[in-house]
């Protein structure tokens, strides 16, 4: 069975429509409007292994939250919907991952349940002309709406590109550990029989 998802979500801050489908091979399709955010949703894609098409229109004449922050809502329902009971999920990820000078470790529980401890200072406030705060509101609004916990930790980092990159990078590798199907459970994987 595909485990796929289609959100979408209309404000009168935003415009989003968002399709995922988790067994996908890293196919990304995404217009935010939002050059860099594009570029990370791109790397979130091909290192999870998930086919991602975003398309937005926010009210970047403000500034470029809204969208982030919506694209992050709509992907984490789209996470939730598309994992279903969650049967035969292997729940847990983690992975360190190096990106030049940085090193960021990132972990998930798709728990059912929601917590972020982000602890990633970035050295600017800016990254071109998006905000560096952003990447914490992305992640912060993702794991709200997927139910999951998510612990972002960077070790060490000077360039707040790489800082970024890594995180999305790490958080893709981490969620792709994550969703994967674990043979030797067929069942939810929580003795509470549920993570709902």
């Amino acid at each position: 069975m595909a485990r796929t998802a289609k959100i979408d979500r209309k404000t009168n801050e935003t415009e989003i429509s968002l399709e995922l489908n988790l067994d996908g091979s890293g196919q990304a399709d995404i217009a935010t409007g939002v050059g860099f955010f594009d570029h990370m949703l791109d790397l979130l894609a091909r290192h999870g292994a998930l086919d991602l098409k975003v398309r937005a229109q926010g009210d970047l004449h403000v500034d470029h939250h809204h969208t982030v922050e919506d694209t992050g809502i709509c992907l984490g329902l789209a996470i939730k919907q598309a994992l279903g009971d969650k049967a035969g999920i292997r729940r847990y990820g983690h992975f360190t991952l190096p990106m030049e000078e940085t090193l960021v470790t990132t972990a998930i529980d798709l728990s059912g349940r929601y917590a972020l401890v982000f602890q990633a200072d970035f050295p600017s406030p800016k990254i071109g002309d998006f905000d560096s705060e952003l990447v914490e509101d992305f992640w912060q609004a993702t794991a709200a709406n997927a139910l999951c916990n998510l612990h972002v930790v960077l070790h060490h980092g000077r360039n707040s590109h790489h800082i970024s990159e890594g995180i999305f990078k790490s958080a893709a590798r981490s969620l792709r550990m994550a969703v994967e199907h674990d043979s030797r459970m067929p069942g939810v994987p929580s003795t509470k029989g549920t993570l709902g």
